[in-house]
């Protein structure tokens, strides 16, 4: 079996040197606990080792990923960048795919456009923020990395990131299982491993919809401790499940460091 860095060390060992290839991840946890800080860790690692990354960010702008990423010691701008949001079709393969909420409004546009050349008379709308245009793009993402080895291209592996699934049913938290099982049918591939955060509401640490844990092969959950009772940021993460993989059961410290990003240590 290939297991797949997460480019943070400690969690690697703990995860018996990291997450099974093809696998789906979902970090859950509050804002603030460095679910996204994660996701930059296991996107710069995978670059690094050559694998290609689709980044579907729905919180902020991917320049904006960059400098964070830039302040915790991790160089995106060395490796290409193409957004499915540019109009002109990338000239080489790029190293990375972003899906933005500039891309996924222009998915939404083409697919609105199909749906009334299809049917003039009843018309389908398609909202950015829906579970259909996210795996259209997905799936662009796909065709322009060649991921399932189109245009004569070798089959590589590629690293799917989505920051964060909870925006697609924010408005409807009910049909969260029912979506992610769609997008984990249209999306997944043998040679894709994925890391996809869900928000969890900082008043009831409850998630933002019921369900995406339950497609998910490991869930990594991260919280922080009561700021008014401890009066300073505490943040933990443990590895609730990963399949295929006798992991770590006990709690890590989580501290984020400039320079370094996520820094975990035993409980």
């Amino acid at each position: 079996m290939r297991r797949v860095p997460t480019g943070v060390e400690a969690l690697d060992k703990a995860l018996e040197g990291g997450i099974p290839q093809g696998s789906w991840v979902v970090v859950t946890g509050e804002p603030g606990v460095g679910k996204s800080i994660l996701c930059i860790h296991f996107a710069y690692a995978g670059l690094k080792a050559g694998d290609p990354v689709v980044y579907v960010t729905t919180e902020q702008e991917f320049r904006d990923v960059m400098e964070q990423a830039r302040q915790l010691g991790m160089d995106f701008s060395q490796f290409t960048t193409y957004s499915i949001a540019w109009k002109k079709e990338p000239e080489k393969t790029p190293n990375i795919v972003v899906v933005d909420i500039f891309g996924l409004l222009k998915v939404a546009r083409q697919l609105t456009e199909r749906a009334k050349e299809e049917s003039p008379e009843k018309v389908k709308r398609y909202a950015a923020l829906s579970i259909d245009t996210l795996i259209e793009a997905v799936n662009e993402a796909y065709r322009i990395l060649a991921v399932a080895g189109e245009k004569g291209a070798p089959e590589r592996h590629v690293r799917l990131v989505v920051d964060s699934m909870s925006a697609f049913w924010v408005d409807k938290p009910v049909l969260a299982r029912k979506y992610s099982y769609q997008l984990k049918i249209a999306t997944h591939r043998d040679n894709v491993t994925a890391m996809l955060t869900s928000q969890y509401a900082p008043t009831t640490r409850q998630a933002y919809g019921f369900g995406l844990e339950h497609i998910a092969d490991g869930v990594i959950h991260m919280w922080m401790d009561d700021v008014e009772s401890a009066k300073e940021i505490r943040r933990w993460l443990i590895i609730k499940k990963m399949r295929m993989t006798a992991h770590d059961s006990k709690a890590f410290r989580v501290r984020i460091e400039t320079g370094r990003g996520i820094v975990l240590e035993r409980a």
